[in-house]
């Protein structure tokens, strides 16, 4: 089971944010995220939310560090990107 995990750089809610995405299945990542003891409410889509007080959690349970724009390219070519819907 490998999951992946960019460094927490995205700001919200008083914190800062890692992603964190599989690139096998929706079901390998929320295996490894409830391993991690993150909340379902924290899974996005496509990606979970990982606080980065839990960053180093993630990493020590097997989550590969890799930059955003890796994360965004393994999840593409996985074909489990799902896009924000467009229009207001």
């Amino acid at each position: 089971m490998v999951v992946y995990i960019d460094p927490p750089n995205w700001p919200g809610h008083g914190r800062m944010w890692s992603h964190m995405v599989s690139d096998v299945s929706y079901e390998e990542l929320h295996a490894f995220a409830a391993r991690l003891g993150s909340p379902e409410r924290a899974f996005e889509r496509d990606h979970y939310d990982v606080p980065s007080s839990r960053y180093r959690d993630a990493v020590e349970l097997g989550a590969v560090e890799v930059s955003s724009k890796e994360l965004v390219r393994l999840l593409t070519e996985a074909g489990l990107r799902r896009r924000k819907s467009g229009g207001a």
